[in-house]
């Protein structure tokens, strides 16, 4: 997440009256009144045309938080109770991981290069000369105008320009995506290739309109919780930098919401650590030139989809998600389990590997804490279950590569991590794909930084990482005077 906006405000309040209305057994009967308790008509300072715009975005914008797909299922005059009351009943999870609400998705233009007024309307012409498909004419003003129906977004013209008076308008969602899978339909609409995606998450948050959000399982887990299943949570590493309040504290609040038990990642985290180890020190005996880590699934997505020449570098060893999950259902053998975390990439693990039931993000869980009004700051600070430093080292960037070294193989693990997938560390990826890597261990982290600063994570990566630091040294205080 890379900063606090208004349409993250929104997206989590949302979330939290859905959970509110659940817990009080209210969701079918007033779910229809979010839109209008949200954009009163007093109130005036509506952020479009007019109120009813505004009312029909806040609807569609609910529609995911309920856990449906857009465009799978709108239909103008189905009311949120009757979409709410269906998904009380469904036994199923949706298979889809993102949609776009299209009716907030309407701002963006066509065009990605646009003339401002510092257009001098010259006799030379340039910027209409070297167009390639003459969508750009002079005005009756003498300046220069794009016509967006023809414009290639080449950019030729703006380099043509001597006023520099042609600028570059980014698509936000579009600009940030490293593998290129959004685009827009013949309506202005953008869509997400599903076989192009690889569910880093980047342009949820960077859609000024929030108009991409994920199909959340809240109510799925709610229901679950309320038939009084057993299941079991499974915090990421990434957790103890959320709250900024011992890590004890957060796991009880946790277990508060109604879960049987709660297992930390950071325990499938060793598990990881210990086998991925070992094969490297094997695939390095066995003459292979360096292996990738695996535990980040937006990464196992993009090798898939954008370099498979990768994937045959990539380590076998499942991630901690799943091997905490083996020791719940080990502990636990008529459990399910849910995994909470930053990321977006992990509903997409859960549905190739169906060990993991559920997966909450830490905005989902906090929705839940606001909704169910428990107070992490008042909750006991209850013991942990032992976890290495280093596994709840995997939130953050290098932190993998640490713990592998520390399990001291009696090799020279040469080590590179990349931080964050963006269109040049793929570029990298490629050519390490070809033999061309100078290193035995790559690390690869789609999040700039490392889960903490994952798209879904409930603070700014800064502020998370201080958090981090802070809550690891407060855990090795604990241990050390024990």
């Amino acid at each position: 997440m890379a900063y606090q906006n208004n349409t993250m405000i929104i997206r989590r309040d949302l979330m939290e009256r859905i959970v509110r209305l659940m817990h009080e057994n209210r969701l079918v009967e007033d779910v229809d009144r979010i839109p209008i308790q949200m954009a009163p008509r007093e109130n005036g300072a509506h952020r479009r045309c007019c109120i009813y715009k505004e009312r029909a975005v806040i609807k569609y914008k609910i529609m995911p938080v309920l856990g449906y797909r857009i465009d799978q299922e709108e239909d103008e005059l189905t009311l949120l109770s009757t979409y709410a009351s269906n998904a009380l009943k469904r036994n199923k999870l949706h298979d889809s991981v993102l949609t776009v609400v299209d009716e907030a998705c309407t701002a963006c233009v066509k065009a990605k290069y646009t003339v401002t007024n510092l257009c001098r309307g010259c006799v030379a012409r340039p910027c209409m000369v070297n167009c390639p498909k003459q969508a750009i004419s002079a005005q009756v003003n003498g300046q220069a105008a794009i016509d967006p129906s023809k414009c290639v977004n080449c950019g030729l013209c703006k380099e043509a320009c001597p006023y520099h008076s042609i600028v570059y308008v980014p698509v936000p969602c579009e600009e940030v995506c490293p593998v290129g899978a959004i685009s827009k339909d013949e309506k202005g609409i953008e869509h997400i290739n599903p076989d192009k995606c690889i569910y880093c998450g980047k342009c949820i948050n960077a859609c000024p309109f929030g108009s991409i959000y994920e199909i959340s399982q809240l109510v799925d887990l709610f229901q679950a919780l309320k038939r009084g299943e057993k299941i079991i949570a499974l915090p990421a590493p990434a957790f103890l930098g959320q709250y900024g309040e011992p890590a004890g504290k957060v796991v009880n609040a946790i277990r508060k919401i109604g879960f049987h038990d709660v297992i930390e990642v950071a325990q499938g985290a060793m598990m990881t650590t210990s086998h991925e180890a070992q094969e490297l020190k094997e695939r390095l005996h066995e003459g292979h030139l360096f292996m990738t880590t695996s535990c980040c699934p937006s990464y196992i997505q993009a090798v898939r989809k954008h370099v498979p020449d990768m994937m045959k570098y990539v380590s076998s060893t499942p991630s901690p998600m799943v091997y905490a999950a083996q020791l719940a259902k080990e502990r636990y053998p008529d459990a399910k389990t849910v995994f909470i975390g930053p990321c977006v990439a992990k509903r997409k693990e859960a549905q190739d590997n169906p060990i993991v039931d559920y997966v909450l993000t830490f905005e989902e869980l906090d929705a839940i804490f606001e909704g169910l009004d428990i107070k992490v700051a008042d909750c006991e600070n209850e013991k942990l279950t032992y976890a290495t430093t280093e596994s709840r080292g995997f939130a953050v960037s290098g932190g993998v590569t640490e713990a592998v070294k520390a399990e001291g193989l009696a090799i020279d693990v040469k080590a590179i991590q990349i931080s964050g997938l963006n269109k040049k560390s793929i570029g990298l990826l490629r050519a390490y794909s070809k033999g061309k890597c100078p290193f035995n261990f790559v690390e690869v982290m789609a999040c700039e930084g490392g889960c903490v600063a994952g798209p879904s994570a409930n603070l700014d990566p800064q502020n998370v990482k201080k958090l981090f630091t802070k809550s690891i040294e407060e855990i090795k205080e604990v241990c050390s005077a024990e």
